[in-house]
């Protein structure tokens, strides 16, 4: 197809991949290795390691990656830059199944994107000659609410491994990020250019980006207290968080939110997890429906 089909992952950066993976672990995800980035800086150039790594919470549906600078002296594709902002969520990325088909559909509403760009890390950096992970990546310029684009897994095999999707706060799908725009019209105007999607009105005012799988919602500032009251906005524009989907009706995150005192508030539609223990990232855990 050439549009977008689900809200594939979010990345939540800091500025110290120990201490984020340390956070998300108290929350009771289990995370994969670290494993450190490298791609190509061309199209056709090279395959050269990257300054960045990460860990992740992959989820039946959809993950979480968390990504910080390990080695500055790499390419680091600005993300310190994005960490002078705010600390949390500054990766949007939706699934595709097809790159030449989307690539060709973005060229011609006339959006300057030079090709494919394509990502590959090992799944365990103490294991180099184990499983890689390969994406192919449509990166959509220009974007001031961070790197946003359209990825394809080339590998998916490598990073759902069975080994890595139960967690203990039972968490099993992504469903839902929230983006806090002082323009949300334009904000909406480019995850549509990227997603070959309509997009539609939110209920809390804004917009939204309904795919097959999860939704975009894009909202001003005066709207976000409906969705995650108290967080505070840093800076626009600001990805404030996210939803996920657990499958036990929250009974395990209940628990481990009151034995390990990790700041939180019931609200109508579930458990909403202060930022501050989240790596800046407001995270609503939702009972399955």
């Amino acid at each position: 197809m050439n549009t977008a089909l689900s809200l594939d992952h979010v990345g939540i950066a800091g500025p110290d991949l120990t201490a984020l993976a340390a956070a998300f672990e108290r929350l009771g995800f289990a995370l994969t290795p670290i494993a450190r980035h490298s791609g190509r800086r061309t199209p056709d150039g090279p395959v050269v390691p990257f300054g960045t790594g990460n860990r992740c919470a992959m989820l039946r549906a959809g993950y979480l990656e968390l990504i910080a600078i390990v080695d500055p002296q790499f390419f680091t594709n600005s993300l310190e830059f994005s960490l002078a902002r705010y600390a949390g969520i500054h990766i949007v990325a939706l699934g595709m199944d097809d790159e030449e088909t989307n690539l060709a559909r973005m060229r011609a509403a006339g959006i300057d994107i030079p090709g494919i760009a394509y990502l590959e890390r090992p799944v365990d950096d103490a294991d180099p000659s184990g499983p890689q992970a390969r994406f192919a990546r449509l990166i959509l310029p220009d974007t001031p609410e961070g790197r946003i684009f359209l990825i394809r897994h080339l590998t998916p095999e490598a990073i759902w491994q069975e080994r890595f999707l139960s967690h203990p706060n039972h968490a099993v799908a992504l469903v839902e990020i929230v983006i806090v725009s002082a323009a949300p019209a334009e904000t909406a105007f480019r995850f549509g250019q990227l997603s070959g999607l309509a997009i539609t009105p939110d209920s809390a005012g804004g917009f939204s980006l309904a795919l097959q799988r999860g939704r975009v919602r894009m909202l001003g500032p005066e709207s976000l207290a409906q969705i995650f009251p108290g967080v505070a906005i840093p800076s626009l524009p600001f990805i404030a968080g996210i939803t996920i989907v657990t499958d036990d009706g929250n009974t395990a995150i209940t628990r481990l939110l009151a034995e390990r005192t990790i700041p939180h508030q019931a609200v109508a539609s579930g458990l909403l997890v202060d930022p501050s223990a989240a790596g800046g990232t407001a995270i609503l855990f939702k009972k399955s429906s």
